[in-house]
């Protein structure tokens, strides 16, 4: 495949490269040329050269003469002096028998010396940059020649170039089965319409960034071994006013002409954004709706039996026109969520291919401790367990090395050499043992996986990760308020041992207030408001801010019951490490002087 240029960029330059030859030309280099070569002369040489009868012809203008005088070999050279008040220079002209003219000052047309002076010479270094710049881009491998007005920008994939099958794509196999219709169409229209039935002109695929939309289009391509046709929303907006629209119309008939094709257009939304959210008229995009009224033009004009399937992705379907998402058009939604444990161990697993792994490899144990990742996640993982194996001078890849990969991604690299001082880093040791203490007395919280106090790069100082035994789908209000409470573990910690509190509880208050705001407003656990919902929330695929719906007396009370909640938690961690005061002591010295203890140490303490 060849590496795309970009022409207007380049051309661009050209351009303005163009300007400044023009300016330049007109400012200097113009007059130089044009301008005859004429020799300044004092009034006392003119008339001297008058007198002797070797001035050939004078021309009078408003404030110089111009006067020619043969030389020795019978040349003409030209002279200019100075115009001065002399009333007999008339005579002495005409007594000496030379040719004058009074020459009458006549402007230009101001417009004729626009022309002249700027538009002309402009064109005419356009129509030589645009011949050079093709020529250039030719040369370099970009074969696009000089700005192609309108042009797809469309990056085309012949047969199975794309390299991409199902094989390749794991974790999402509900995608891939209401997919594989139309690599079935593709490979055999003919069933399809002797029983009369059409394949979805539009394919709309849904999920959140990361998830693999763009390589399910490319696997679909490869599966299919048709041309695929990849472009993004943004390239069909441009600053000028029908660029997109006509660049569309480009796209599409490119795609007729080489059908059956797959046509990939990623981030729609950049220019399906529903129309009654710009409001039109002032701030409305004009450009970007009617790019989207020529997609919808296109889609309704071509005929899906020609083999001309189109499909798009984006994480925000709830921005999109409800024009295009009515039958005929994207009328196929595919969700692409994000995996569950056993996606997340495939997808570990394919990525895993291309990386020398050593042996012993536990995927499913990844694969548990990073629950919501996707399929991007997953792939940074594994690589960074390559980068980490390579700086330690291995040849393989180790358990160790993709368990770090997973702290990496998550809370950043290792500050080793961060200063902390020791009153600090024994009050962030029982913070930390404050988190893992409530968890492990509790029933309904997921195992201590690992503690440490080694400062990340994420601004962390210390943090407790746990990891459930399962997939966990559903949580219950008991496995709730005990996340609450474990959150609250680190404060209660500090307050008991020190009596005093720390900053170091930030994200401990954040993440609690959360769970418990949700528990209020959109899971139904609280008695006093029962099922009622309260709030929603925007953008779900990209954890998007919520909503209230209710007025300003019972958002009074939702907070009410959501401090409620938080004080009940709190509490709970206190009076568990005030009954285990003994093992915070304990498991708070273990970990200052290790630093970083397992889940099995910290169980092999907490149990001694």
């Amino acid at each position: 495949m060849k590496t795309e240029k970009n022409p207007q960029k380049t051309t661009l330059i050209y351009l303005l490269i163009s300007v400044g030859i023009v300016v330049l030309l007109n400012a200097f280099i113009f007059p130089a040329f044009l301008r005859p070569q004429i020799t300044e002369a004092d009034y006392g040489t003119f008339l001297t050269q008058v007198e002797q009868g070797h001035v050939k012809s004078v021309e009078i203008r408003e404030d110089e003469i111009g006067f020619t005088v043969k030389d020795e070999k019978g040349n003409d050279k030209l002279y200019v002096t100075g115009r001065l008040d002399d009333p007999e220079l008339v005579d002495r002209l005409y007594q000496a028998k030379v040719e004058f003219s009074k020459v009458i000052p006549r402007e230009n047309s101001p417009l004729v010396n626009l022309l002249l002076t700027w538009v002309l010479p402009f064109l005419v270094f356009i129509a030589i940059v645009q011949l050079l710049s093709g020529r250039l881009l030719k040369k370099l491998g970009g074969g696009a020649g000089p700005m192609k007005f309108g042009k797809s920008n469309a990056k085309i994939y012949v047969e199975a170039q794309t390299g991409k099958t199902f094989g390749d794509v794991a974790g999402q196999d509900e995608a891939k089965e209401a997919l594989q219709e139309v690599v079935d169409f593709l490979h055999n229209p003919q069933k399809y319409r002797e029983i009369g039935a059409k394949i979805p002109k539009g394919v709309l695929l849904v999920g959140p960034p990361g998830t693999g939309k763009t390589l399910l289009a490319k696997a679909v391509a490869g599966e299919s071994k048709v041309p695929f046709f990849s472009i993004s929303g943004s390239e069909f907006v441009e600053m000028f006013v029908g660029m997109g629209a006509a660049r569309v119309r480009d796209l599409f008939k490119q795609a007729t002409a080489k059908a059956p094709c797959i046509v990939f257009i990623d981030e729609i939304d950049t220019i399906g954004k529903s129309r009654n959210a710009s409001g039109g008229g002032i701030g409305g995009n004009d450009e970007r709706e009617q790019t989207l009224n020529q997609l919808l033009t296109e889609m309704d004009g071509f005929d899906a039996d020609k083999g001309v399937v189109i499909l798009a992705a984006t994480n925000r379907p709830e921005t999109l026109d409800k024009a295009l998402l009515r039958p005929g058009r994207f009328d196929r939604r595919v969700p692409v969520e994000l995996p569950d444990l056993a996606g997340r161990e495939a997808i570990l697993r394919v990525h895993a291919r291309k990386v020398k792994m050593g042996e012993g490899i536990d995927f499913n144990a990844i694969a548990r401790a990073t629950p919501g990742a996707s399929g991007a996640d997953l792939a940074n993982i594994v690589n960074e367990a390559a980068l980490r194996a390579v700086k330690l001078g291995r040849s393989h890849v180790l358990q160790s090395d993709l368990e770090e990969s997973v702290e990496v991604v998550i809370a950043g690299y290792q500050r080793k050499n961060a200063v902390i001082s020791m009153k600090d880093k024994l009050t962030i040791a029982y913070h930390e043992v404050g988190h893992a203490l409530v968890a492990a007395k509790q029933s309904h919280s997921a195992p201590v996986h690992k503690i440490t106090i080694v400062p990340r790069t994420s601004g962390a100082l210390g943090y407790t990760m746990q990891i459930d035994e399962g997939e966990q789908v559903l949580m219950t209000k008991e496995q709730a308020f005990d996340k609450i409470s474990t959150y609250m573990g680190g404060r209660a910690a500090e307050e008991l041992v020190f009596q005093t509190v720390t900053s170091g509880a930030s994200n401990d208050i954040e993440q609690a207030t959360k769970i418990a705001r949700a528990m209020v407003t959109r899971f139904g656990m609280s008695e006093q408001f029962d099922m009622m919902a309260l709030e929603t929330v925007n953008n779900p695929y990209l954890g998007g801010d919520t909503s209230l719906l209710v007025s300003a007396v019972t958002s009074a009370k939702i907070d009410e019951e959501v401090l409620r909640i938080i004080k009940s938690a709190h509490e709970r961690a206190s009076r568990i490490l005030e009954e285990n005061k003994q093992k915070l002591h304990e498991l708070a010295k273990y970990l200052f002087e290790k630093e970083t203890i397992s889940g099995e140490e910290f169980m092999a303490v907490l149990g001694a």
